[in-house]
């Protein structure tokens, strides 16, 4: 594989998550040293088993709710490999599957304070370190649920719209020091989270999985590595002109 990263430095957030993982093992396949933020406790079994021989791994735990936990693993990653080229803002939650009525007001605000104010916190402490360089690529992690809507999923689906405003707001912002902001709209994946939402949506998680794979034109659920895929291009200077999109990848399902 070409190493098109070569002397990048990485910093991806949920890094021990199916996407995360995929997306880190890419990253360094091509070249990039990984920093890997995740919650205190996490397991990097998974990550450190796929990383090609050689790659660098630093890892740091963090709540992304926090400012100053934020700046932390922002500080390890400067102070540790110099630099931040590639951001990939991507820790979220999904939380309950739940009508409205009925959905917890604590539930629905710490859905927004990892998915929304998790992203606003990183994009405050990355992108001043982007500026210095003149140069970066950022990358949030939307979804599909991002552009439409779904019942049950309130807390999940209002942040996701929100990663798609902070993401324009920042693109208009940093495109004149140099730097890009993307995001990237996952359709379902397979994945913990979207087990997770299965279960939530139905007593038979199978059905649940069966009947979503129905709906989506590509009648299967992408994979994490295909969600890799395009980060990776969005991180590359392939993607110089890239900047305030969102891009789906979701096997057509937010074009029906």
């Amino acid at each position: 594989m070409t190493r098109v990263l070569e002397g990048k430095v990485a910093v991806i957030t949920g890094a021990a998550g199916a996407i995360g993982t995929a997306t880190a093992k890419l990253l360094a396949e091509r070249g990039a040293a990984i920093v890997g933020v995740d919650i205190p406790g996490a397991d990097w079994s998974r990550l450190r088993g796929v990383l090609p021989e050689g790659a660098r791994l630093v890892t740091a735990e963090a709540d992304v709710t926090d400012e100053a936990s934020v700046k932390a693993y922002v500080d390890k990653a400067k102070a540790e490999c110099g630099r931040i080229d590639i951001f990939f803002n991507n820790a979220g939650i999904e939380g309950p599957v739940k009508p409205i009525q009925d959905y917890p007001l604590d539930r629905f605000l710490k859905v927004l304070g990892v998915n929304v104010a998790g992203v606003f916190l990183g994009l405050k402490y990355v992108l001043p370190v982007m500026y210095a360089q003149g140069t970066g690529s950022v990358i949030n992690t939307s979804s599909v649920a991002g552009l439409i809507g779904s019942p049950g999923m309130a807390g999940y689906n209002t942040s996701k719209h929100a990663v798609i405003g902070l993401t324009r707001v920042a693109a208009t912002e940093t495109a004149p020091q140099g730097v890009r902001v993307n995001c990237v709209n996952p359709g379902p994946i397979e994945s913990r989270m979207m087990q997770s939402i299965n279960s939530g949506q139905a007593a038979d998680a199978k059905a649940a999985h069966d009947a979503t794979s129905a709906m989506v034109p590509a009648k299967r659920y992408g994979t994490p590595e295909e969600v890799a895929g395009l980060v990776a291009f969005l991180a590359s200077d392939e993607a110089t002109y890239c900047n305030g999109g969102f891009y789906t990848v979701d096997g057509a399902l937010s074009a029906t």
